[in-house]
């Protein structure tokens, strides 16, 4: 369907462009839709005359953004674990949990034994929760299935939430996340018997746009996920990878090697994987959720990122277990607070360097030939999006030009 195209004025744009201002901010600005995409951009006394005519939408005052981007989710799973985090808070140990069926084991469980229409129903709830804080654009991960049929069905649902929502969905292939019981000390027999054939028939049948891994002494080896790397890169796949959260293993230095679009978590980074992400272009994406839920104490090497000038994103990390948060512009005041990101800092890191994680050139920035997807703020000054804690200043979210 296509719409007329319309001018938006009375505004303040932070664009994110990387020159001029912070924010890349136009103060009194308008922005020309067509097509479901931005024509020009610009200070509102400069609009050229040849849009004179457009209709126009007065946004009396209002800030407006890129849309936001989730760059890195777990949304697709079954089940909860509620039942542990109270467990956890009684005194239980994770090997007491474990031991009672909990962990990644109960929702490998809930997973595989959910429908895809119950898988999809629980996934909308939390995707719509993302939608109403303005964000346009979701990665979601298999890796609660481990076996084929469900590592493949949490895809397929994955790709349905794009077409029962106005939402951007990219997937990655999770499939070394962990070893599922039915191969207990057996990690290599599973790399090679499931998760690898996995990835082969995930991507036969157009379900996979990055492939992810979780390099850690409680998952997988730097070798492990070298080889499923190496068959990524055999079928065209950019890789990602879950690296140095509890430990480092050398696993961004692996990501950086086969060019990776990102290394996340990454607070037990060391100055090598620092250096490896800069020559590589990879965007170091942080997860502050997991960090909060887990109570850690080692942060990641903000200044270092930022003296190599890697590209810093920021995501939810939602997942039933070490981050069951579900709020981007949360994620976006623990930045600040725990990691000690600047307010433009974590606005990148949910707009153009979130885009950059995810391999995206059209989204993440306000710019002519870019994706409309922008939300419109009640606030004054960008910076709020990061100090508010448990508000949400969204007034309108637009997806392709449409509210």
């Amino acid at each position: 369907m296509t719409h007329a195209p319309y001018v938006l004025r009375d505004l303040h744009a932070a664009t994110m462009d990387d020159a001029g201002a912070p924010y890349g901010l136009i103060e009194d600005a308008a922005i020309a839709v067509a097509e479901g995409k931005v024509a020009w951009v610009g200070a509102r006394d400069a609009l050229p005359q040849s849009y004179a005519q457009w209709a126009v939408r007065s946004l009396d005052g209002r800030v407006v953004t890129p849309g936001l981007i989730d760059c890195h989710t777990h949304i697709v799973h079954g089940g909860d674990r509620a039942a542990e985090f109270e467990m956890r808070l009684n005194g239980a140990s994770y090997t007491e949990i474990a031991r009672a069926g909990g962990g990644i084991v109960a929702t490998v469980a809930a997973t595989r034994a959910a429908s895809d229409d119950t898988l999809l129903r629980a996934a909308l709830r939390r995707v719509d929760a993302l939608i109403a804080e303005g964000v346009t654009t979701i990665e979601v991960k298999s890796g609660y299935g481990l076996d084929q049929d469900t590592e493949l069905r949490m895809l397929r649902v994955a790709r349905r939430i794009a077409g029962v929502r106005p939402v951007r969905v990219r997937t990655s292939f999770l499939g070394a996340h962990a070893t599922p019981p039915d191969y207990a000390g057996r990690d290599d027999a599973y790399i090679d018997t499931v998760c690898i054939p996995a990835l082969r028939a995930g991507h036969a049948a157009g379900l996979i746009d990055a492939v992810d891994g979780f390099c850690e002494s409680i998952a997988f080896d730097p070798d492990q996920i070298a080889r499923v790397f190496d068959v990524a890169g055999s079928l065209g796949l950019r890789v990602k990878l879950h690296a140095e959260q509890l430990s480092n293993l050398g696993g961004a230095t692996l990501a950086a090697r086969y060019g990776a679009l990102s290394a996340d978590h990454v607070e037990y980074l060391d100055a090598a994987g620092v250096a490896a992400l800069a020559a590589a272009g990879t965007v170091a994406v942080l997860l502050p959720g997991a960090f909060y839920t887990l109570r850690e104490t080692q942060m990641p090497p903000v200044a270092a990122l930022r003296r190599h000038a890697v590209p810093i994103a920021l995501a939810t990390d939602i997942n039933p277990g070490s981050s069951p948060l579900n709020s981007l512009l949360l994620a976006m005041n623990m930045g600040c607070t725990l990691f000690r990101l600047t307010p433009e800092e974590a606005l990148r890191g949910v707009t153009v360097n979130a885009a950059r994680a995810l391999g995206l050139d059209a989204v993440g920035r306000i710019a002519p030939g870019h994706h409309a997807d922008l939300a419109i703020w009640d606030i004054s000054r960008p910076a709020e999006l990061s100090y508010r804690i448990g508000f949400n200043p969204l007034h309108a979210r637009l997806f392709g030009g449409v509210a």
